[in-house]
């Protein structure tokens, strides 16, 4: 799970945090808007610590809204529940809801028909997130995620870092202890376009994820425990590839998740943060890369958009208009030992980072 460091190393606690604080703008109770010195703006909403619009710059230098969802923060409570949002306490899916840890079985909450989905319908991108400590370019957000909330054991406290660098990325950084064993497995949901969003489909978006092997997935889409080399395969993406090249292709991997909705064992060295794939988009020259302390990556290509939950100004996100890459650990690990852990217990402190880095070609 990225890194577990020595409890000493726990999140400060919020009074020193805002103590410390340097330039505190005004907060407005629903939105924060962060920008840096290159003329990159992100606006997030406390609620499900969600990024609302996120305006970066095209080949000419035009700024375009490139993430999906809605004009204010008080639509996302009944709309999309996962546009921008946080994830907890476990990203993707675990089968049945179920898991063992030390012996004991612990039933959580379903919301995928019978599997629990990015922490259940009560999850991390469902509640309200403490603002902690805004800057101009930055926002910390804290939640205390109670023993038994959801099904997952342990009171889980959790810090989650936005910030926009000069170097034109949007980081992420986790931060969560526990007072008993459980599990952990934090993600971010942006589902984007590089072409802006609401600006036709993905299928044009040139994809490289660097990874040899996927874990393939029942109907259900759990994990089989498998490991699949993507040579010869539509999941092969280790040369740039347009999205929608193979997405149709008669494999019966694609027609379980209705196209891409996968996760890819990313091939790294080491804990820290290292390449994880490459987006472009040919027609605005925008570029996004994806660097993360993760072992994984889920791909999905927005299968499940329908033109149903509406968007910004009145559009209709329609199939396949946004996709998403959530660096992460496994699905269903909890119930594949052979997987990467996701175990946290006390006096550990689970890390994370992921960046997504943006540029023009």
């Amino acid at each position: 799970m990225g890194v577990l460091l020595a409890a000493g190393c726990s999140t400060p606690k919020k009074q020193d945090v805002m103590e410390n604080t340097t330039s505190q703008p005004a907060l407005n109770e629903q939105t924060v808007t962060l920008t840096n010195t290159k003329g990159l703006k992100a606006t997030i909403t406390p609620y499900g610590g969600k990024v609302i619009s996120l305006w970066v710059p095209d080949k000419n230098g035009n700024l375009g809204d490139i993430v999906l969802g809605y004009d204010s923060a008080s639509q996302y409570p009944s709309g999309n529940p996962y546009f921008g949002a946080l994830i907890g306490r476990y990203g993707n899916r675990i089968g049945k809801g179920q898991f063992t840890l030390d012996g004991t079985t612990y039933q959580l909450e379903t919301n995928n028909g019978a599997n629990a989905l990015h922490g259940g319908p009560g999850g991390f991108h469902n509640v309200m997130w403490d603002v902690v400590e805004v800057k101009s370019n930055s926002i910390v957000l804290a939640y205390t995620s109670a023993d038994g909330e959801e099904g997952y054991p342990g009171t889980l406290q959790a810090k989650v870092i936005y910030t926009l660098t000069d170097a034109n990325e949007l980081t992420i950084e986790y931060e969560a202890t526990t007072d008993q064993p459980t599990i952990a497995n934090l993600t971010h949901h942006s589902f984007f376009n590089l072409a802006g969003e609401g600006v036709g489909d993905i299928l044009n978006h040139e994809l490289q994820i660097i990874a040899d092997t996927f874990t393939p997935v029942d109907e259900g889409l759990i994990p089989t425990g498998e490991l699949k080399p993507v040579a010869g395969t539509p999941f092969d993406f280790n040369k740039p590839t347009a999205i929608g090249a193979r997405i149709e292709a008669d494999d019966i991997q694609l027609k379980y998740g209705k196209g891409y909705d996968h996760n890819w064992v990313l091939k790294r060295e080491g804990t820290g943060l290292s390449l994880a794939a490459v987006a472009s988009e040919p027609t605005t020259g925008r570029v996004m890369e994806v660097w993360t302390t993760e072992p994984g990556l889920q791909f999905y290509s927005g299968n499940f958009l329908n033109g149903t939950e509406g968007g910004k100004a009145g559009k209709q996100y329609q199939f396949r208009t946004g996709f998403c890459l959530e660096a992460q650990h496994f699905p269903d690990s909890p119930n594949k030992p052979e997987f990467p852990s996701t175990l946290l217990r006390p006096g550990q402190v689970y890390i994370q980072k992921t960046v997504y880095k943006f540029l023009t070609k």
